[in-house]
């Protein structure tokens, strides 16, 4: 039962690492859960600190994720409507690919933008423009987190990893 616990933690993990580029799944939360399943079923072979440290980076991602578009947008002109429409033409996007989330992201903030604020075309666009930047950002830090993320889970349960039992 140990090893398909260890095998179902280590393939969120892996699973984590890669939502944390890809949309649709929730990679630095499945690193989390991940962490507080093994705690949950293992309790020995992970410290409360090790799991804590990773719920902390955790809500770090979370964050940086919408502050990074809001931040980006906001940075090349757009206001609350273009920041508005970034954040509904991702959410949009990110149902279909990578792709249409990033053009979700642009389209989002420019029609936001051109629509509701009234702004110039120049102007929406550039708006459009740093929600995308800020949506890249966003996607390497929060691969960067989920990247520390992994690797505190690996230092913490090496030494339970490297006592387990013979099958």
């Amino acid at each position: 039962m140990d090893y398909a616990i260890w095998t179902v933690v280590i393939l969120m993990m892996l699973a984590g690492l890669v939502g944390s580029v890809v949309p649709m799944l929730p990679g630095t939360t499945l690193i989390f859960v991940g962490a507080l399943l093994q705690k949950w079923l293992l309790g020995g072979t992970i410290s409360w600190t090790a799991v804590i440290w990773i719920g902390v980076l955790w809500l770090f991602s979370v964050a940086a994720d919408m502050v990074c578009t809001l931040i980006g947008t906001r940075l090349f002109g757009g206001g609350k409507w273009g920041m508005a429409g970034a954040s509904g033409g991702a959410l949009a996007g990110m149902f279909i690919s990578l792709p249409a989330l990033l053009l979700g992201t642009i389209f989002g903030a420019v029609l936001a933008e051109k629509f509701g604020a009234k702004r110039p075309d120049g102007d929406a666009f550039k708006a459009g423009l740093g929600a995308a930047l800020g949506f890249l950002a966003g996607t390497i830090v929060r691969l960067a987190i989920a990247l520390v993320m992994v690797a505190i889970y690996a230092v913490a349960v090496w030494p339970a990893a490297a006592v387990a039992p013979a099958p």
